[in-house]
């Protein structure tokens, strides 16, 4: 059977480098397409046209009537091949194809719509009258070319955050999938070609973040990383940018908590958690893996949420009652089961899962049963590090101080959640937690008007919202002095 074929685009083609790499889906082991790798030949070539694009093509031109309607041609794009990048996604990733379908493919286009219908408004200059005479006209501008890096857990909808941005912004783009998950990236190229965009405005390419990460990241002409990945990498990137000044975006780790106060909705608050830890493989940087519970509800919250974590259904991310797909990789499950045995040996009580099912179904995928500890203290390793897996901690606690105190018990500050029925109470909790994104009685609803990004080891910068979309913009202060019958004084400094 012929698998399809995917190649790095840069400077408007699709290029192929002879370099192969067999791309696996975590559910069977199988290999469902190849991919063209780009190197150190192909890095320089898509850095030297993204910059030839930024600062002689006509890109720089373009209106924003013109660049509004060419972002909004991509979302369309995505639309009308919705179905197919959704299968895609579920086969690179293996997540259930529900949540490929109705979560990641429409989120997607609907930012390049936002950033489509927002841009001229986000955009406005803005004019401060500072005396009579003095007028400050505060202008943004392209950051100018801007290199995206994306991780495998969510890869076209971070991708889509990343480029809508800095397209409606006016940068010129280099996007890098996960070597991982890059065919919704690769098939997104092929979208974007077909819209007209100038050659060199967007380049995506393939291959290692090992071998082509410092040379994207160090190289001069290059103004901006935005990166979303581990910790370590991100540390990596940013010694790589030091000896060249430009701009960062890091969207890092987390180890997010969830508070379940005595008065929360106890079956909202547990629906919830399970989805706030469990979805996606527990493969989100916002999981709530430490799930800190008020201890007048602690017995029935453990009760209910080990009956509902037992019924999750493993399974091949293709059939519509899967709930939880495969890990992404082999070494990935085994840094889970890692974690989980870890945990079991520093004292913490394994109540269900943390190991590999015993299906025949399930055998050549990436498959792990999730687990759910409790009897957890603040000094265990599984209660400050990041699993990124479907491990949920369960923690007791007696008041709203203690709730606070072991929330920011953390080196991360991404993402928090409050289940409570007391809105007032609950919002001053929120004021007290450390992160960047609090949830009070939802999880995980992102929205392209609403800023997201975290505080701490999590990162420093913005996506969506009209501060992430200025992220990828430089403001530029323009002074006029108006004066009319009298010069500044500056003119007579050494006039006199």
């Amino acid at each position: 059977m012929n698998i399809p074929y995917y190649l790095p685009y840069i400077n408007g083609e699709f290029v192929d480098t002879k370099r192969k790499q067999g791309i696996i889906n975590p559910a069977n082991g199988e290999v469902i397409a190849e991919v063209s790798l780009a190197g150190k030949y192909e890095v320089e070539l898509a850095i030297d046209a993204a910059r030839k694009a930024f600062d002689q093509g006509p890109w720089k031109d373009f209106s924003l009537t013109q660049r509004k309607e060419l972002v909004l041609k991509i979302s369309q794009g995505i639309l009308d091949k919705a179905g197919e990048l959704a299968r895609l996604e579920t086969l690179n990733t293996g997540k259930p194809i529900k949540e490929s379908t109705f979560m990641d493919i429409p989120s997607a286009a609907k930012t390049f719509q936002h950033f489509s219908d927002n841009l001229e408004k986000y955009l406005e200059p803005e004019i401060r009258q500072v005396t009579p005479e003095i007028q400050g006209n505060l202008i943004y501008q392209p950051q100018g070319v801007v290199v995206l890096i994306v991780p495998w857990n969510y890869p076209l909808i971070i991708a889509s955050w990343k480029l809508a941005a800095a397209l409606a912004a006016g940068n010129t783009v280099i996007l890098k999938p996960s070597s991982l998950t890059p065919l919704t990236a690769l098939e997104l190229a092929r979208i974007i070609d077909d819209c007209g965009l100038p050659k060199g405005v967007v380049n995506i390419l393939s291959g290692s973040g090992n071998e082509l990460g410092e040379i994207l990241c160090a190289d001069k002409r290059v103004d901006m990383i935005s990166f979303t990945g581990s910790n370590e990498v991100g540390k990596q990137i940013i010694g790589y940018a030091q000896n060249n000044v430009k701009k960062l975006i890091m969207e890092l780790g987390g180890k997010s908590a969830s508070i379940v106060m005595e008065d929360a909705d106890l079956e909202l608050a547990v629906n919830g958690s399970l989805c706030s830890i469990f979805l996606n493989q527990g493969q989100m940087c916002t999981a709530m893996s430490r799930i800190l519970v008020h201890e007048k509800v602690y017995d029935k919250f453990i009760a209910d949420f080990l009956e509902k974590t037992k019924r999750i259904k493993l399974g091949v991310g293709s059939e519509h009652e899967t709930q939880m797909g495969p890990l992404i990789s082999a070494g990935q499950r085994q840094n889970v089961l890692q974690f989980v045995e870890k945990a079991k040996a520093q004292g913490a009580k394994l109540l269900c899962g943390g190991s590999i099912p015993e299906d025949d179904n399930l055998k050549n995928g990436f498959f792990f049963i999730p687990a759910v500890f409790s009897e957890i203290t603040s000094e265990m390793g599984i209660f400050q590090e990041e699993v990124f897996g479907p491990v949920a901690c369960i923690i007791k606690f007696s008041d709203k101080e203690e709730a606070v105190k072991l929330a920011n018990l953390s080196d991360f500050g991404l993402a928090a959640c409050i289940w409570s029925k007391d809105i007032v109470r609950a919002r001053e909790i929120a004021g007290k937690i450390c992160s960047g994104t609090v949830w009070i009685n939802t999880y995980g609803m992102f929205y392209d008007q609403l800023p997201y990004g975290g505080f701490k080891q999590s990162g420093f910068g913005k996506e969506l919202g009209k501060e992430g979309f200025l992220e990828y913009s430089k403001l530029k202060n323009v002074v006029v002095d108006n004066t009319i019958d009298s010069k500044p004084l500056v003119n007579y400094w050494y006039g006199l």
